[in-house]
């Protein structure tokens, strides 16, 4: 007897919701796509794209972390060492990694950031499962269905380089593969999400239901690295396709917690920067963005005057080793707690504070639901 999903089980955060951050992400994206001969955004990213979309994005979703964590002084009290060592762990390997060479230092970010985005996907996918009590098969099955519809085009990718973009600068990804690995990933990719969409047909033609959410989702992420990847042309396409679906989800996710450990009495006098809704949040981040971004164009990039003037002379690359590891360590720091901060099953609270607890079948480790990416300096 096939047990029916209840309509609850349908939504993670909830329809409208749902529907937003992921549908809603990939739609806009595609939007943006499309309008670019018209918005003057063919080929690089313009100014105005470049801020809304990386840094009001992309890099404001790495500052989010704060309300999880360096924000929350009872959360530091209860884990220093954590907080503490993880920033200066991640600082230590980026010196290392720079002074053995800048380009190593930026594939190994480029790689660290792929691992994140990927993850992301998947814990997203492993959250609406664990609502559901999916099978063990069905849990595989959808697994196997993210990794594809990301792993597909980024082994493309690899094998079709150079492309007219890159993840963070210039060849930071290592070229090798043959033309023809690309073409069979692709293949073995369209294999297994038409074998993952047979089986939610199959779903419904037995009348058990599907969780629309995440269909939605597997179907946004494919949209997003499928036309972010094999078919973006350009810097500007590749970045709203890559930014807008991995960062708007994760600001629901932290405005959702922030706002269930303020109504416990969290932040102190710093939850004034929740009082103003999610526009204040959001304004918040921004800011703290810009700064970062002003930092690095300042001290390394130099490339947009217009926003933040001429900036000083060039670095020696002795000051450059400390410097953009510096740099990179709100992001760095993001990568390395986000291991830690979102394990569930240790901390019960941590559901009533995000409000899946009280939806019935909430999940046990949110570990994975945000795996998101952040890339340094231009492209978070």
């Amino acid at each position: 007897m096939p047990r029916l999903l209840s309509p609850a089980q349908a939504w993670l955060f909830g329809r409208g919701v749902d529907l937003t951050v992921f549908a809603g992400s990939a739609l806009v994206s595609v939007a943006f796509v499309l309008a670019s001969p018209w918005l003057g955004a063919v080929g690089d990213t313009p100014a105005w794209a470049w801020l809304l979309f990386v840094v009001g994005v992309d890099v404001a979703h790495v500052w989010s972390t704060l309300f999880r964590t360096y924000l929350d002084g009872e959360e530091v009290s209860r884990r220093p060492g954590l907080y503490v060592g993880a920033p200066l762990a991640a600082y230590g390997v980026g010196v290392f990694a720079y002074m053995a060479a800048p380009g190593v230092f930026w594939s190994l970010f480029a790689y660290v950031a792929l691992f994140h985005f990927i993850r992301q996907q998947y814990g997203w996918v492993a959250l609406y499962d664990r609502k559901a009590r999916a099978s063990a098969f069905e849990r595989r099955l959808d697994a196997a269905a993210v990794y594809a519809a990301t792993l597909g085009p980024v082994v493309w990718w690899h094998a079709n380089l150079p492309r007219g973009f890159w993840w963070f600068v210039e060849n930071d990804f290592l070229a090798g593969l043959p033309a023809w690995a690309g073409t069979v990933a692709l293949g073995a990719h369209a294999a297994v999400l038409t074998l993952w969409a047979g089986h939610q047909g199959l779903r419904i033609a037995r009348g058990e239901g599907v969780q629309a959410g995440k269909v939605l989702l597997v179907a946004a992420t494919w949209v997003a690295w499928f036309g972010g990847i094999v078919l973006a042309r350009d810097d500007f396409a590749f970045t709203v396709m890559n930014v807008v679906l991995h960062g708007v989800p994760y600001f629901a996710l932290l405005f959702r917690y922030a706002r269930g450990r303020h109504a416990e009495g969290g932040f102190g006098g710093l939850g004034v920067l929740l009082r103003a809704g999610l526009p204040g949040f959001l304004l918040f981040l921004g800011v703290l963005a810009l700064l970062e971004e002003g930092l690095w164009d300042v001290l390394v990039w130099h490339d947009r005057p217009v926003l933040f003037g001429d900036g000083g002379p060039a670095l020696e690359a002795d000051v450059l080793a400390l410097v953009v590891p510096l740099l990179a360590l709100p992001q760095a720091t993001h990568y390395v707690l986000d291991a830690f901060i979102w394990k569930a099953g240790k901390e019960p609270a941590l559901l009533n504070r995000l409000g899946w607890s009280r939806a019935g079948q909430g999940p046990s480790n949110v570990s994975q639901a945000h795996k998101v990416v952040a890339i340094p300096g231009r492209g978070e």
